[in-house]
């Protein structure tokens, strides 16, 4: 069984990614907002710090190959997580993963490729269980 998530370099095993979930949330530096002191609330936020991290996390049979993947290594992610906009008149804000766009309705659905740094991996292995959880963190570079 195949996944949709792909990562440069490393991969994704088989047996390693069913069941993975990936989670996409704006990074912390993103948010910039302020009252003013007549109540309103104002963006202060800087374009250039509209990117994105992710969370991977799956329960499986074995860990996937990121054995030597340290912090701060670069990776280019093809995301199982999808984005999406308005079809009329919108565009992707990100590259899109070939052959993953499709159109419903009035939206776009599209999974972005991103160029992350590895923030943290982490994994546990129930031996008598024959389980491996892990979890990768990731943050647009």
């Amino acid at each position: 069984m195949e996944t949709l998530l792909t990562i440069s370099g490393a991969g994704v095993n088989p047996y390693s990614a069913r069941g993975l979930t990936q989670t996409l949330d704006h990074i912390q530096a993103a948010a910039a907002m302020r009252r003013t002191i007549n109540g309103k609330l104002k963006d202060l936020s800087q374009p250039q710090f509209r990117k994105y991290t992710s969370t991977v996390t799956s329960r499986d049979q074995v860990a996937p190959p990121l054995d030597g993947v340290w912090p701060g290594d670069v990776v280019s992610v093809g995301c199982a997580a999808e984005l999406s906009y308005l079809t009329a008149g919108g565009t992707p804000q990100r590259p899109v993963v070939a052959g993953s766009s499709r159109v419903d309705g009035a939206f776009t659905f599209y999974r972005p490729q991103l160029l992350m740094k590895v923030v943290s991996y982490t994994t546990q292995e129930d031996e008598y269980g024959r389980v491996v959880s892990w979890s990768l963190v990731l943050e647009e570079d």
